[in-house]
């Protein structure tokens, strides 16, 4: 990595993981230290997945981009001071498409290098839970050196898979997978060039498949993520109970990818019974709605913590809100803003989380310098540097501490119903209560199915 590529991935490192909770980080020993390397990654969330896969390797990575980001001239010095190598599409300006000869020479330039290149597939972000039909071009990039230098490249896909890709602080899974053998299709890619491209970007889409967590249509994503909800809390504590696991060492997107299998097992196998959970499932969420409640809250309706763990948390919820108050007052404006400002700028679903991003890149250093020089001037220097250093801690408590008090407000709004309502109340409860059994024996079934008969 040269200079300037290091403190960009510095920073890109640093608003990663202020932006999102957790980032998991599955096999990437499949990408070699040395030698040239073509990653293929599915696009769910624009720029920051690029700042993802750049920020978990210790390799630069120079990043297949379309030419339309260089027309600002500033922005394409940058670009190129990056490793950045345009691609024209057709969509941008048919007229240059053949420029695109450029790009694979400067793909050939940089993988004789030794260099680890990075393509996008798809040809643009999607917003579906799913691998688009990925175009030829990483194969004509792989083939294209592999005919030039055979049993040099190195091909892996990659699969970016996002829990909520608006959500702040939410968690990110990067996962990649074995690389993908190119020297079988060279033979063929000498007599008939055309069949081999076709091929091995077949073999390249499911490649990618494998290594995101997905299912086949959107709302069945959607029904995946309601079971996920209401269901996946029994399935973590079993795990827990019976392999002895801590919650540290379940892993959120395998146990998402499971049950993203199961829905779609029954999707194909039994259709009606998914159509009559989904109904169910809608019916409870209208449920929720109308007496604004969260599953969580009349999850834990009928369970009363120990004295002791309740007395804890009313203390803690009394020490810490000085500490909210103060949290939240310094930063509420960098906090909200961005998100403002993406929910009015972003034309797609893909773009929020990006512009979101790039906006707290701005708001934040901005308003803590206002603060900071406000203070200092106020009540001098050494107070505005204490100042200064309390404000990302104090964002993060007032962050939590919100959290953990949205949980208790929907606690207490539940056992208020509990009390007046009672009828209601009872209905939510058992309606959630139908809903977890008819899971259970789906789970029951599919892993009876998956077993089948012993012998």
């Amino acid at each position: 990595m040269d200079a300037f590529y290091v403190v960009v991935r510095v920073i890109a490192r640093f608003w990663i993981w202020f932006f999102f909770e957790r980032v998991e980080v599955r096999h990437p020993e499949r990408v070699p230290r040395v030698g040239p390397v073509l990653l293929c990654i599915n696009h769910p969330n624009n720029l920051i997945d690029s700042l993802l896969v750049g920020s978990v390797l210790p390799r630069k990575v120079h990043y297949l981009a379309t030419a339309a980001l260089f027309r600002n001239p500033l922005i394409a010095r940058l670009l190129h001071a990056l490793g950045v190598i345009p691609v024209y599409r057709k969509g941008d300006d048919p007229a240059k498409m053949v420029r695109n000869m450029d790009m694979f020479a400067a793909c050939d330039q940089a993988l004789d290098r030794g260099r680890l290149v990075a393509i996008y597939p798809e040809g643009a972000t999607r917003a579906e839970a799913h691998v688009q039909r990925i175009k030829t071009g990483a194969a004509r990039i792989a083939l294209g050196y592999e005919a030039q230098a055979p049993g040099r490249l190195t091909v892996v896909p990659v699969g970016l898979s996002f829990e909520a890709r608006k959500r702040f602080r939410g968690r990110v899974l990067v996962s990649f997978g074995e690389p993908v053998a190119v020297s079988s299709y060279l033979a063929v890619y000498r007599q008939e060039p055309s069949k081999a491209l076709h091929t091995l970007t077949t073999a390249i889409q499911w490649a990618m498949e494998h290594e995101v967590v997905h299912v086949e249509r959107i709302d069945m994503a959607a029904l995946a993520r309601a079971v996920q909800e209401l269901y996946g809390g029994k399935l973590e504590r079993e795990l827990w109970e019976e392999r002895g696991l801590s919650g540290r060492q379940i892993d959120p997107f395998q146990l998402s990818g499971a049950i993203a299998d199961a829905t779609e097992h029954f999707r194909k196998q039994d259709p009606e019974r998914i159509e009559r959970l989904w109904q169910r499932i809608l019916g409870y969420r209208a449920l929720l709605a109308a007496y604004r409640l969260r599953n969580e809250a009349v999850r834990t309706g009928l369970k009363h913590a120990p004295a002791r763990r309740q007395v804890a948390r009313s203390r803690q919820a009394i020490v810490g809100l000085p500490l909210f108050v103060y949290g939240a007052a310094v930063n509420f404006l960098p906090y909200y803003l961005p998100g403002w400002l993406a929910g009015r700028m972003a034309r797609r679903e893909t773009d929020y989380a990006t512009i979101r991003l790039l906006t707290s890149i701005v708001a934040f250093p901005l308003f803590w310098a206002l603060e900071t020089s406000l203070v200092g001037w106020v009540a001098g220097l050494r107070w505005a540097l204490a100042f200064f250093l309390s404000l990302p801690l104090g964002g993060l408590i007032a962050y939590r501490y919100l959290v953990g008090t949205g949980r208790l407000r929907h606690q207490l709004r539940f056992g208020a119903l509990l009390l007046t309502r009672a009828q209601e109340a009872r209905r939510l409860l058992a309606e959630r209560h139908e809903i977890v059994e008819e899971l259970e024996r789906a789970k029951r079934d599919y892993l009876g199915r998956r077993e089948g008969p012993s012998v």
